[in-house]
C-alpha cells in the first residue's frame, strides 16, 4: 500500500471522469489503492478511542465491518487489471461494502451511547470524543462518495428515474433543498441518539467571473422557520442509493 495520504478529490473530477471518462478498468485501479488508504486511517483513529468505548458492542461491531471490508479490498491488491473477472468481482465486492456500511452512523453513535451510560464522561474525554466523531462522519462521507461513484457507474443497476445523475451526482439539483433535507435526516439521528441537535445555518453565494455568462452576483439569506435557522447554501447532491 502506497503512504497513508488520501488522494485530494474535487467535484469536477467526478463529474469530468463520470461523464467524459469513465472506465471500469482505471476505477478498479485507482480504488483498489485509495479505498485501503481511507479506511485504515480512520481506522487507525478508531483504535485510540479510550478502551471502554472501544469495548461497547456498538463500536466492536463498526470496527468489524470496517477490518473486513479492508481485508476484502486487500485481496485486490496484486490482482490483474487485465482480468475482466477481477473487474467483476471489485464491482461486486465494492457494493458489498457499501452495504455493510450503511449502518455505520446510528451504530456508532449508539456505542457512544451505550458508553456514556455505562461510564458517565468528563468534559475532557467527551471533547476528545466528539473531535474523533467529526472527523470520523468526515471520513464515512468521503469513502461513501467512492463507493457509490464506482457502484453506480459500473454495477448496472442505476435508477432510471436519476437517469440525469452521474453516479451519485445530481449536477442540477436544488442545493438548499438537497442541504435542508439532509439536515432533516441528521436532526433526527442526533434527537434519537444524543437528545440535543444544533441548528442549521446556511450562507448561499452565486456569483460569475468577470466576461462570463451566468447569473450576476447575489446573496441570499432565508428566514428562521419553526424547526432551524437557514440562510441559503451552494453545491451538488450526493445520494446513498
Amino acid at each position: 500500500m502506497r503512504a497513508s495520504i488520501p488522494s485530494p478529490l474535487s467535484m469536477k473530477q467526478f463529474l469530468d471522469f463520470g461523464s467524459v471518462n469513465a472506465c471500469e478498468k482505471t476505477s478498479f485501479m485507482f480504488l483498489r489503492q485509495e479505498l485501503p488508504v481511507r479506511l485504515a486511517n480512520i481506522m487507525k483513529e478508531i483504535s485510540l478511542l479510550p478502551d471502554n468505548l472501544l469495548r461497547t458492542p456498538s463500536v466492536q461491531l463498526v470496527q468489524s465491518w470496517y477490518i473486513q471490508s479492508l481485508q476484502e479490498l486487500l485481496d485486490f491488491k496484486d490482482k490483474s487489471a487485465e482480468d475482466a473477472k477481477t473487474i467483476y468481482e471489485f464491482t461486486d465486492t465494492v457494493i458489498r461494502i457499501r452495504n455493510r456500511h450503511n449502518d455505520v452512523i446510528p451504530t456508532m453513535a449508539q456505542g457512544v451511547t451505550e458508553y456514556k451510560e455505562s461510564f458517565g464522561v468528563d468534559p475532557v474525554t467527551s471533547q476528545n470524543v466528539q473531535y474523533f466523531l467529526d472527523r470520523f462522519y468526515m471520513s464515512r462521507i468521503s469513502i461513501r462518495m467512492l463507493l457509490n461513484q464506482h457502484s453506480l457507474l459500473f454495477g448496472g443497476k442505476g435508477s432510471p428515474s436519476h437517469r440525469k445523475h452521474i453516479g451519485s451526482i445530481n449536477p442540477n439539483c436544488d442545493v438548499v433543498e438537497v442541504i435542508k433535507d439532509g439536515y432533516e435526516n441528521a436532526r433526527r439521528l442526533c434527537d434519537l441518539y444524543y437528545i440535543n441537535s444544533p441548528e442549521l445555518e446556511l450562507e448561499e453565494l452565486n456569483e460569475r467571473n468577470e466576461g462570463h455568462h451566468g447569473a450576476p452576483c447575489r446573496q441570499r439569506r432565508l428566514s428562521p422557520d419553526s424547526s432551524s435557522r437557514h440562510t441559503g447554501g451552494g453545491g451538488f447532491d450526493c445520494e446513498d442509493e
